[in-house]
């Protein structure tokens, strides 16, 4: 799994605990409802601002919408993304 599809995951998670349609997050975060599709479906990864007005639209803390994403730092030159294995993260 990579990083967009997690955080696609993540995103349909959120929304649906929030009962909110794809429609009404794109209006609370002022982004096309096309754009919420693309995230849902790993088909992009938001930049930094498109997850902050994501968290507020589903009144969740940006870190829930990351959760299950980490970052392992390598040498100079590389380095890699790890996404957790399982689905949602929150059901230990």
């Amino acid at each position: 799994m990579d990083v967009a599809t997690r955080f696609g995951e993540n995103l349909v998670r959120c929304r649906t605990r929030a009962s909110m349609t794809q429609e009404e997050v794109a209006n609370g975060s002022s982004l096309h409802r096309t754009e919420i599709g693309l995230l849902e479906r790993g088909a992009r990864v938001p930049r930094i601002d498109t997850l902050v007005k994501l968290a507020s639209a589903l009144g969740v803390e940006p870190a829930e919408l990351i959760e299950g994403i980490d970052w392992t730092p390598g040498n100079f030159t590389a380095g890699s993304f790890s996404v957790a294995p399982g689905g949602d993260p929150t059901s230990n």
